[in-house]
């Protein structure tokens, strides 16, 4: 029994401390050092945002899922039975292990992969970030920019396959990790910035937000402009007709026949 389960138990190639570096500090050295050639406030705004989504949200999954489906980890015969001598109920025939809880619940954890999909969460995100700024898909063929592009989603496979050489996860363990984090890093990335391919693929939503209301703003202010200058031209036409209705008044009244009776009396 448990013989896909006798791997040695190893320690991490990777270990778990570097897990936020790889798939954090590394990004955001990257979106750092552009915002200092750009100095663009938007665009380190809107990365940092998605960049910190990507990552959390990954984590989030990533541990409901291990705590969920409870996979035992390739070297759990060593976390379970220390001493190499198997435990097992006589009649049932269920395990009986000997080992440190924690280890043991540990080795509960091996599906899917924490460090794969943390890496391709924070490098996945990367990856679509160069590939909007070095606008790689502008169909004119310059290979360069592909192969930075991949560096990161490399840096993200070498740590996969490291846990599946430490027997820490199995393949399809780390197959899950990645693909879960490259599609929650996608989901990200193009809930602030738009596709590397479009013409504006080089800058985040939020920027050319800013850039149509601008243009709009002078227009909706000539208009109310506009709208003052009618209304107090139409104040101004008011007065000069109660002007002209009260001069006509008085020039009625100037002109009565009682008026010119009395003006002829005057004369005689």
């Amino acid at each position: 029994m448990l013989e896909d389960l006798r791997y040695p138990l190893r320690d991490n190639t990777v270990p778990i401390w570097s897990v936020p570096i790889i798939a954090i500090l590394i990004p955001l050295a990257v979106i750092v050092v552009y915002y200092f050639i750009r100095k663009d406030v938007y665009d380190l705004h809107q990365a940092i945002l998605g960049l910190l989504f990507s990552v959390f949200i990954t984590a989030v999954i990533t541990d409901a899922i291990k705590d969920a489906v409870g996979r035992p980890r390739p070297d759990f015969f060593w976390r379970c039975f220390p001493d190499g001598k198997g435990v097992f109920d006589p009649v049932t025939k269920d395990v009986m292990c000997t080992g440190v809880k924690a280890v043991i619940k540990e080795g509960h954890k091996s599906f899917p992969s924490g460090h794969t999909s943390w890496s391709f969460a924070g490098l996945g995100f990367l990856a679509w970030y160069l590939s909007g700024k070095l606008r790689a898909f502008d169909r004119r063929g310059h290979v360069a920019k592909l192969c930075i592009i991949f560096l990161p989603l490399l840096l993200a496979a070498l740590v996969g396959i490291s846990r599946v050489d430490d027997y820490w996860h199995h393949w399809q363990d780390v197959f899950a990790g990645g693909l879960l984090g490259m599609t929650v890093s996608s989901f990200c990335y193009l809930q602030f910035f738009p596709l590397p391919y479009d013409i504006d693929g080089w800058g985040p939503h939020a920027y050319f937000q800013m850039l149509s209301q601008s243009r709009n703003m002078p227009q909706s202010s000539t208009n109310t402009n506009c709208l003052h200058v009618r209304q107090s031209e139409l104040e101004s036409i008011h007065v000069e007709s109660q002007h002209l209705t009260e001069t006509q008044r008085v020039s009625t009244r100037d002109t009565s026949p009682i008026l010119d009776e009395m003006e002829s009396g005057r004369r005689y």
